[in-house]
């Protein structure tokens, strides 16, 4: 046994995808852990190790990131069908003002980041009113999460004036010290720029710039957003942003469905990423984002799936299903993007969106151990001829067996390890009157 013991071991594995650089896949091969970071990727027999985790006939891979979330909404699951983005929004408001308080956030956020461990994600890029709430629970399943304050112009459903909120994200930083859990950069969140007005835009990244902070919004989700929106600033949302100095690297746009050829060429000048959210864009109707014309322009592209109230359920296999074949179906080229590329757009480019990429996103040494083992012996995955392809056009999160965050185990033979599946679900019911 190698002298120098390790936390974990991960054996046997059919094929380990790093999604580094160079695309690295070893096969029959493994992963040692030690202090919470990947010591070897490859041949790791020889290490002693306090647990060890037979992956024979498995997948592993970097932890999945959902680039653009609201995890304590999966409390509100079905509430607005059959509309689009104005009439979800109508809906969901008036039962947020309900059941989403303190309360409910942390008990929709414990849901919800249940939900997403148990399928192969261990970051989230979360928005929601009370982060400090929602950052407790989701801190207690042991997901990754990033949060910040919530801009509004106006009280929304958290009540919270122009005042509150700005002194709120002067306390962030020390919330997240208070609140523990892995590692995650600081955000501030103004909601979108139809609701944040210019000047306060302008006010917010003056702010994030003085404490190190990023920035996550949502731009231009439908054609109604934007007419709105220049409506009532006088621009495109996009443009609005631009003039705030909030297209940087800094920043996380959700959705950007209705881009023209400027807001493009500003978002890839700029060096904003792009989270895509195939699976609510389609519900909702909002539109068909042309991923493969993003990147070949110049602009970095990762997964999300939006909220339980827009697409149902946070299931990132899904996504990567949906984003390949919407790629190829807009481009009408089954050869627009490959399996791989949309692996690598759900793991380490949104690591690379969310300034991550030297911690996470991929298996490398030397990087934190979020990874995942997926279980490749069902029949929908017999035979196994491409790994990726297999990934993305046919398993599921089902198939999602062991889960490691910073090289905790949080998820061990498909059972979580921190909390009780039954506490949590018993817990969200009864708050929202056991519907």
């Amino acid at each position: 046994m190698n002298s120098a013991a390790v936390d974990t071991v991960i054996t046997g594995a059919r094929y380990v995808l790093t999604c580094d650089d160079t695309g690295s896949v070893h096969e029959r091969a493994g992963i040692a852990v030690r202090d919470g970071r990947i010591v070897a990727v490859g041949d790791v027999d020889s290490f002693d190790a306090h647990r060890r985790i037979d992956a024979t006939d498995c997948l592993v891979l970097p932890g999945l990131i959902n680039l653009h979330t609201h995890l304590p909404m999966t409390l509100l699951r079905g509430v607005a069908e059959n509309v689009d983005l104005q009439g979800f929004l109508e809906r969901v408001w008036a039962e947020e003002a309900r059941i989403m308080g303190p309360a409910g956030t942390y008990l929709g956020a414990r849901l919800g980041s249940l939900e997403a461990l148990l399928g192969g994600t261990t970051t989230a890029l979360d928005m929601y009113f009370h982060p400090e709430s929602a950052h407790r629970g989701a801190v207690e399943v042991g997901i990754r999460h990033a949060i910040g304050p919530v801009f509004f112009d106006f009280p929304g459903p958290d009540g919270l004036e122009w005042s509150q909120r700005l002194d709120l994200a002067h306390r962030w930083p020390g919330v997240l010290d208070s609140l523990g859990g892995a590692y995650v950069p600081r955000f501030l969140m103004p909601h979108s720029p139809l609701i944040v007005n210019p000047d306060h835009l302008a006010d917010i990244d003056g702010l994030a710039r003085g404490m190190d902070a990023r920035i996550h919004t949502h731009n231009s989700e439908n054609d109604k957003e934007n007419d709105a929106t220049v409506q009532a600033h006088g621009a495109r949302p996009t443009a609005l942003l631009e003039r705030a100095g909030l297209l940087d690297a800094r920043t996380v746009l959700a959705h950007c469905v209705r881009l023209n050829d400027d807001d493009r060429a500003a978002i890839a000048s700029g060096g904003a990423s792009v989270a895509h959210n195939p699976g609510s864009n389609l519900k909702l109707a909002s539109g068909a984002m042309d991923l493969v014309g993003y990147r070949e322009q110049g602009i970095r592209v990762g997964l999300g799936t939006d909220g339980c109230s827009s697409s149902n359920d946070l299931d990132m296999f899904a996504v990567m299903r949906l984003a390949a074949n919407l790629a190829r179906l807009v481009r009408a080229d089954p050869a627009a993007i490959s399996a791989e590329d949309v692996v690598r757009a759900a793991t380490i480019h949104g690591a690379q969106a969310l300034g991550m990429a030297d911690r996470i996103g991929s298996l490398e040494v030397g990087k934190e151990a979020d990874l995942i083992v997926v279980d490749a012996t069902a029949p929908h995955l017999t035979p196994l001829h491409d790994p990726f392809t297999a990934l993305v056009f046919a398993a599921g999160r089902s198939d999602v067996r062991d889960v490691l965050v910073a090289g905790d185990v949080v998820v061990a033979d498909r059972q979580p390890t921190r909390v009780d599946v039954r506490d949590i679900r018993a817990k969200a019911l009864e708050h929202i009157g056991g519907a």
